[in-house]
Parts: structure tokens; sequence; C-alpha cells
């Protein structure tokens, strides 16, 4: 027989291990995943009674249960932000060709401001450029919008060169008679030429939320240099002063 001493000090020494094995278990999680057979004896179909019972197995099977859906809902949602992207990309392509292919000068007007929401799925387009003059002078053609010396900064802040709006009311200077469809827009700068007024392509949309600051802007800017060379090859303007 034992000596109470030796079974106290045993006793402790089995709760220190113990703990020193939770404590490692807990650092170290992957461990059971390594080694799964450690959790065998655990897993079985079989149940004992008892109040201390935990089963595991029933825990495992609806923890992986709710990561196998959470990663469902976000392939769902990689799926169709990839989806959306290239539908944005073959629209935005196939603007640019209308751009292109333009025939005349006045085609190509035509294209940015009136094609444009066609092929890019919106409500609206305007070309607004700076002119001089007070009063300023009439459009020269439909969906061309003049705005006053400036008129493209205070629109744009100086060095900004694009503003994509989620929630806004269109402005009647910008979008003329269509600005009471606009609830969100893309304005984009036109750098055209420095021998050429400040230029402004601003794409309107009735639905909130169709541009958002989170947005890519690259497809964007892409479709504003495109239609800024067309511009500047067609009336022969240089790239630089």
């Amino acid at each position: 027989m034992r000596k109470p001493s030796e079974q106290a000090e045993r006793t402790a020494e089995q709760s220190l291990d113990e703990a020193l094995v939770l404590d490692y278990l807990r650092a170290h999680p992957e461990l059971l995943s390594r080694h799964v057979e450690l959790l065998t004896r655990f897993l079985k179909p079989e149940r004992a009674s008892g109040d201390r019972v935990v089963d595991l197995q029933r825990y495992m099977v609806e923890r992986l249960s709710k990561r196998a859906r959470e990663l469902e809902t976000e392939r769902d949602r990689t799926v169709a932000l990839a989806r959306l992207n290239l539908k944005s990309q073959a629209r935005v392509h196939r603007a640019v060709l209308a751009l292109m292919e333009a025939p005349s000068f006045a085609h190509l007007i035509q294209a940015a401001t009136i094609d444009l929401p066609l092929l890019l799925g919106l409500d609206v387009a305007s070309l607004c450029i700076e002119a001089e003059g007070t009063p300023l002078p009439r459009c020269p053609a439909p969906g061309v919008r003049l705005l006053g010396p400036g008129g493209v900064n205070r629109v744009l802040e100086p060095g900004r060169d694009m503003l994509l709006r989620p929630r806004v009311r269109g402005a009647r200077t910008i979008f003329g008679s269509a600005a009471s469809l606009v609830r969100s827009d893309a304005l984009l700068r036109l750098k055209i030429s420095p021998a050429a007024p400040a230029g402004l392509l601003a794409l309107g949309s009735r639905k909130e939320n169709r541009f958002h600051p989170g947005q890519g802007t690259e497809l964007l800017g892409f479709l504003a240099r495109a239609l800024e060379r067309s511009i500047r090859a067609w009336l022969d303007l240089p790239l630089t002063a």
C-alpha cells in the first residue's frame, strides 16, 4: 500500500501532464488533423451514457458542414464577380471598337453620346467641352454640352481624372434634358490635347450604385483614353504642346 504522500504526488504529476498536453493541443490544433488515428476511438458510432460524454463526431460534422457552406458561398460570390467583370470588359471593348470604327468626326460624336449608353447598358452619355463666351454658344450637336472656362475642374477636382458617384441627382449642365434620369454617374476627364479645350465624358444611369468608388476603374479609364485618341486623330491635334 502506497503512502498518502506518494499517491498525492502521483495525482499531482498526472494533473500536470494533462495540463501540458491540453496546452500543447490548444497551441497546435493541426496535430490532430495530421494524426487522425488519435481520434478514431472517440469518433466511433457507439455512444456511452453519462453526463461527461462529448459527441466529437457530431461536433466535427457540424463544423465541416459550416465550413463547406462558407466555401460554397464564397465560390458563388467569386464566380458571379468574375462573370460581371467579363461582361463589363466585353461591353467596353465593343464601345471602344465603335469609337475606332466611326467613319467621320460627326459619327464619332454620335458614337460617344448615343451609342455608348446602348453598348454599356446605361441611360445617358454626355460629352462636355469647355467654351468661351457669355452667354455660352448653343451646343453644336445633341449630347454635347458646353461648360464655361474652368468648368471641368469645378466638376472634378484639379488633378483628378475620374469621379464615380453612387447616388446623385443628375446635373442639367452635364446631362441636359436627360438629367432627371440620372441617379448614379461616372465623370471622366478627357485630356485631348494642349491645343484643345478641357473635356469631360459623363456616363449616367437611372440605377443607384451603378457606379461607386469601390469598383475597378481600369475599363472606364481605357474608354476615356480611347475617346481622347479618336478625337485627337480626327481633329489632327498635337499630343504635346
